[in-house]
């Protein structure tokens, strides 16, 4: 997935610089050494400058958590929510970058033009089951007009990644429903659009438990929400960056290239 992006940046013509935040949530492997050490292609053509750079967080502390780290640490006007499974095509980062220049605040990558098709035929039982069973509560939260709240494909102006992420509460993988309940709340413009997307092996959904988390997260979000206890997070004007440069690139691309690790812990 790394590639193809990098290859589609560096090929934009009106792009000045932009930043990969890779947000290692307490992976036992080498993740982020892999990140910080990825080669960037060569394109002697291209005038854009390019960061790498990665959260590490000391244990898993569940999706929502971890993306809503890697977006408060961020620092682009525009920032792509995107997983790292290479389902969407990140070439459609186009489509959602022109639903923004058209006044959107939060553009939504959505698969649901796919239904039907062997796209999602094909997908698991398992995620059919949760995504239908989903649909159907998400009405009870006033959320209808997204029909597809899950595509971890999700582009958000600054000011709405921060207003949004700082007022996230759920960690776990129900969070883009509390993001898309908060914009509604205040009354940011949420896009939706069509995006490419195909079903990656590996599944490590749990069609009991994570049911049964999804009933919970849901009617806690509700709940707290009506009765007033979780408020949304006021606009801030002052933000600080955190973090400490640990390596350079020390390839042909390092005059456009920089390499960052951020301490969580300074947060």
């Amino acid at each position: 997935m790394l590639t193809e992006a990098l290859n589609h940046v560096l090929g934009n013509k009106f792009w000045k610089s932009v930043e990969f935040l890779i947000v290692d949530d307490g992976s036992k492997d080498n993740t982020a050494d892999v990140a910080l050490e990825f080669p960037v292609p060569e394109d002697p053509k291209s005038s854009v400058t390019v960061s790498i750079r990665v959260v590490k967080l000391p244990q898993n502390s569940g999706k929502g958590s971890a993306v809503k780290h890697g977006m408060l640490h961020a620092r682009g006007k525009r920032m792509l929510m995107v997983d790292a499974d290479g389902a969407s095509k990140f070439s459609d980062l186009d489509k959602l970058w022109a639903a923004m220049d058209n006044g959107a605040d939060v553009v939504c990558g959505s698969r649901a033009h796919l239904v039907g098709t062997d796209a999602v035929v094909k997908r698991s039982f398992i995620r059919n089951t949760l995504m239908y069973g989903l649909h159907t509560l998400l009405r009870f939260l006033g959320v209808s007009h997204i029909r597809d709240t899950q595509c971890g494909f999700k582009l958000f102006t600054r000011p709405a990644a921060h207003r949004l992420f700082k007022t996230l509460h759920i960690p776990h993988w129900i969070f883009d429903v509390e993001l898309l309940v908060v914009a509604l709340m205040c009354e940011m413009r949420t896009d939706e659009v069509a995006v490419g997307w195909h079903e990656v092996a590996g599944s490590k959904i749990n069609i009991l438990w994570d049911t049964l988390e999804m009933l919970r997260d849901l009617l806690v979000l509700r709940a707290n929400y009506v009765t007033g206890r979780w408020n949304v997070a006021p606009v801030e004007k002052a933000e600080t960056i955190h973090g400490s440069d640990v390596l350079s690139a020390k390839n042909g691309s390092d005059a456009k290239l920089r390499r960052r690790i951020v301490d969580v812990a300074q947060k």
